[in-house]
């Protein structure tokens, strides 16, 4: 009788711990943020200078990156820039510049203007978008949302990044370095 009790005290408890653990526990670690130079997506801003374009000297505007892909030049039309690098863009301007007889040896400057926010859900004091800004941690954005609430699991989060056009959900540690458009979620601890 005292083995089968404990055989059910055990059962009980395994049942209200695996249905009090957070959504944490079922993901794989996020793989890391990627150590090549940034691409570019839809939602992205960026300023683009091409000296000796108009008879005033230097043409320079900003342009975001539409829901195609694009930025619309007004001298090139549409242009291409979702998933390239700044110098990879900055190539395929002049490039177009070249070949429609515009510009001879086009100078060409793409800098970034504003890159797209990432989000942070949960546990945290003030969820919502946020600005991101280069090299950013879990932690920093955390930070940015006002810091844990007393309920939260704090250490490993949940972030949701898109990887070769597919979300990826995964769990990184409060060191690992964001992207623009990640979606970070602090779970609520139970215990």
């Amino acid at each position: 009788m005292s083995k089968r009790f404990t055989h059910c005290v055990c059962l009980g408890i395994f049942v209200l711990t695996a249905a009090c653990s957070s959504g944490l526990s079922n993901l794989a670690s996020l793989p890391p943020a990627p150590t090549v130079a940034y691409r570019l997506g839809a939602g992205d801003e960026v300023r683009v200078s091409i000296p000796g374009l108009t008879p005033t000297g230097a043409t320079e505007a900003s342009y975001v990156v539409n829901d195609r892909g694009q930025i619309a030049l007004p001298v090139l039309g549409d242009v291409p820039a979702s998933g390239k690098t700044v110098p990879e863009l900055q190539t395929s301007i002049a490039e177009l510049l070249t070949q429609r007889q515009l510009l001879n040896a086009p100078t060409v400057s793409v800098q970034p203007v504003r890159l797209r926010p990432f989000y942070v859900l949960g546990e945290v004091k003030s969820p919502g978008e946020y600005q991101y800004r280069a090299g950013m941690s879990v932690l920093a954005a955390v930070s940015a949302a006002g810091g844990y609430t007393f309920r939260a699991q704090q250490g490993n989060v949940g972030v949701t990044r898109v990887i070769d056009g597919r979300q990826v959900e995964g769990r990184a540690s409060e060191r690992d370095i964001i992207q623009p458009g990640d979606t970070i979620r602090i779970y609520e601890k139970w215990f």
